[in-house]
């Protein structure tokens, strides 16, 4: 008697668990057919229905979710991302107060379903397909809200929307970079620069749009005051691109903020004793010069600008346009048929000839001596173009562009043999 007690009171036992887990099978059930429901109204324009149905279906799932014996059930996983995402996007698109606080807001419902499809991607195969479909149209969700809000400059709002559309993409196990991107891009712009920060650092750690994200990062890290997390990251990656002009350019700027301007050019000159016969780290180092001396220029140019102050500039500018022109005449001792270097220094002394000579049309017309030593400064400037350009010119011949401004040097020179020699040559350039 006592067996056949004990035997009964073990298969009442297995009776309450069997029912208890087909309620909580039901549950899932249920919320799948109402989910059916609510599609089905709101193909036919009937918002109501299907947020009433909606509503119905989170209660049923919320159940499953919360149960041991569903709570990790890839379907029940799937059908909440699902409901929950839906909800969130309708609750926003038509401001209602029920929709949204049944899933805590918008934000909250998005988190919630981006958890769930997250969890229940690698939990088998059945309904890895739906949670794809469900992910794909979250993220076309995300992204045209981001896009709509980027064009009108709300970036804050942008920027939150491209989070949550890249990490839908991360449900599936991968990265949207381009949404990452976006994202850091307008956290950055709104001011937020520490979720900047982290995503540029991110991106710049797999090499995505090579090291620009990580001088952006570097950047960021700057402005929240963090300079040696600047400085670390922009080290770690030069080990790998030592001769990178954004890393290179990056150095320089951090060392500027600081008010080192010997220590940026420190840091050039130690990437040069590591390699001194490096004709690319040269030429790199002659471009960030011509950077440097632009925006001197343009500093002088700016208005409340005392006269003193914009002649205190312009020295500068030229003082790092002379030290371009070293950098780049050094790349081409070490290969005179560099073309790069030759285009690069023609180019650059041609257009810091053409910057003297603008400022000398300002001198006072009765400091005639300033004037005349402008001009025969930018004379000698010109004439020192010629050799590179003319260099350059021999391997590309129909480079119209240089060959209008061989012309337009030999012209001014005098030269009206060799202006009208390359001005025919120009011409006859497609």
């Amino acid at each position: 008697m006592n067996m056949l007690i004990k035997n009964l009171g073990l298969a009442a036992g297995l009776l309450i668990l069997t029912t208890n887990a087909f309620g909580q099978k039901k549950n899932v059930t249920s919320a799948a057919v109402e989910n059916q429901r609510a599609q089905r109204a709101m193909a036919t324009g009937d918002i109501e229905s299907a947020k009433k149905a909606y509503l119905s279906a989170l209660g049923y799932i919320d159940l499953a979710a919360a149960h041991e014996d569903t709570k990790n059930d890839q379907k029940a996983l799937w059908l909440k991302g699902e409901i929950y995402s839906t909800l969130a996007a309708l609750g926003e698109s038509t401001k209602d107060k029920e929709v949204l606080d049944a899933i805590n807001g918008a934000e909250a419902g998005m988190m919630e379903a981006i958890a769930a499809l997250k969890k229940g991607y690698p939990n088998g195969k059945k309904y890895k397909e739906e949670i794809e479909v469900t992910v794909d149209r979250n993220r076309a969700v995300m992204s045209g809200m981001a896009s709509a809000l980027y064009t009108n400059k709300e970036y804050a709002e942008a920027a939150k929307f491209y989070s949550a559309q890249a990490a839908f993409q991360s449900c599936l196990e991968k990265m949207d970079t381009n949404a990452l991107f976006n994202a850091a891009l307008s956290f950055d712009l709104s001011g937020q620069q520490e979720p900047a920060a982290a995503m540029y650092e991110t991106l710049g750690a797999i090499g995505y749009k090579g090291t620009k994200c990580i001088v952006y990062a570097s950047a960021a890290y700057r402005k929240l005051g963090q300079v040696e997390k600047a400085k670390a990251i922009v080290a770690k990656a030069r080990e790998t691109n030592p001769t990178d002009k954004d890393l290179l350019l990056e150095v320089v700027n951090t060392s500027i903020e600081e008010g080192d301007a010997a220590g940026a050019e420190k840091a050039l000159a130690g990437a040069i004793t590591q390699d001194p016969e490096n004709k690319q780290l040269h030429y790199t180092i002659g471009t960030i010069m011509i950077d440097l001396g632009t925006q001197a220029y343009k500093a002088a140019k700016e208005e409340g600008v005392s006269a003193e102050e914009a002649a205190a500039s312009k020295a500068t500018g030229d003082s790092y346009f002379e030290k371009a022109e070293a950098s780049l005449q050094k790349a081409l001792d070490i290969d005179p048929d560099y073309v790069d270097a030759q285009y690069q220094l023609g180019a650059h002394l041609v257009e810091w000839a053409g910057a003297i000579n603008t400022e000398a049309s300002k001198v006072d017309p009765d400091d005639r001596k300033t004037y005349e030593a402008m001009k025969a400064k930018s004379k000698d400037t010109y004439k020192k173009a010629l050799a590179p350009l003319e260099k350059y010119i021999a391997s590309y011949p129909n480079d119209k562009a240089v060959l209008t401004i061989l012309f337009q040097i030999h012209r001014s020179l005098g030269d009206s043999a060799k202006a009208l020699e390359y001005k025919k040559r120009a011409d006859a350039a497609e």
